[in-house]
């Protein structure tokens, strides 16, 4: 066992960032129990209506957690602990829930606004979040299964297609926001075209650059039971940072940023007479 924690030198930059991604996720899911109960006793009348995106957030939390503690690259096969909960089927498994269940809370929310505030386009963009997130979903796991890059190409550029609704979502319901809705509204635009600059300048161009390199070098791709076998049954330990420095960005603005909104979003009221405190009503 302890030759799993061997490599734990502070020298090491990846035993650095794990050591970050356990100490975020640990507070991450205090947070979460504080948002449980907190939320609980504030709002006891209506608690029923709004658990919903409590308990989506509880999937998308742990999940996360769970990845930040034993981390993986999934196409690459390779993690940081020789375990068989490291294998590639449990991992995307979990994650294809907890992304479902954050983009679901992001529809959740931006409907029930929408329909507060009479926006019929915002109320159709709630609609077709969801399954732009499945269809990304679907293209992870041929990705995974085959250790193709195109899938994740699509895949991410997917998720900025969605989050660029998102955004525009908001922006044509922040002259309908007010108090602390219209300044959380602010901060959730900037951060969502932030990580939308992310996706097109680094996260994209990163996995259509590993496609053309793989492609240029005759790279072999699984069959599908091919794949779904190795996906289930290797896992290469490495601690090299070499191996990990492209992770590295994205896996630390997932397991953090991206969870900070997901507890975020349960604060938006599923009352009626709550919310209408903070929208500009006709």
């Amino acid at each position: 066992m302890m030759k799993n924690f061997e490599w734990l030198e502070w020298s090491n930059p990846v035993a650095f960032w794990w050591v970050f991604l356990v100490t975020v996720s640990t507070i991450n899911i205090l947070l979460w129990f504080w948002t449980w109960q907190y939320l609980k006793r504030k709002n006891s009348n209506n608690y029923q209506k709004s658990q919903i995106l409590v308990w989506l957030s509880s999937v998308y939390v742990f999940v996360c957690a769970f990845r930040s503690f034993l981390p993986r690259a999934d196409v690459q096969r390779i993690c940081l602990f020789d375990t068989w909960f490291s294998n590639v089927l449990i991992g995307r498994s979990l994650a294809t829930l907890a992304e479902l269940c954050f983009v679901a809370q992001w529809a959740i929310v931006l409907n029930q606004i929408s329909k507060m505030t009479g926006s019929s386009k915002v109320e159709r963009i709630s609609k077709v979040i969801v399954p732009l997130i499945f269809i990304a979903e679907c293209f992870s796991w041929y990705a995974v299964i085959r250790t193709h890059y195109l899938g994740n190409t699509f895949e991410e550029t997917i998720w900025a297609i969605t989050y660029s609704l998102i955004a525009l979502s908001m922006i044509i319901l922040l002259p309908k926001t007010k108090s602390v809705l219209r300044y959380a509204m602010i901060i959730s635009i900037v951060g969502t075209l932030m990580y939308i600059a992310f996706m097109v300048t680094v996260d994209v161009p990163m996995y259509f650059s590993r496609w053309q390199t793989g492609n240029e070098s005759g790279q072999r791709l699984f069959g599908l039971f091919e794949g779904l076998k190795d996906l289930n049954s290797r896992w290469v330990v490495t601690h090299e940072i070499s191996q990990w420095k492209t992770e590295i960005p994205w896996m630390s603005l997932y397991f953090s940023v991206a969870v900070w909104t997901s507890l975020a979003l349960c604060y938006v009221s599923f009352s009626k007479d709550q919310l209408a405190k903070y929208l500009k009503l006709k």
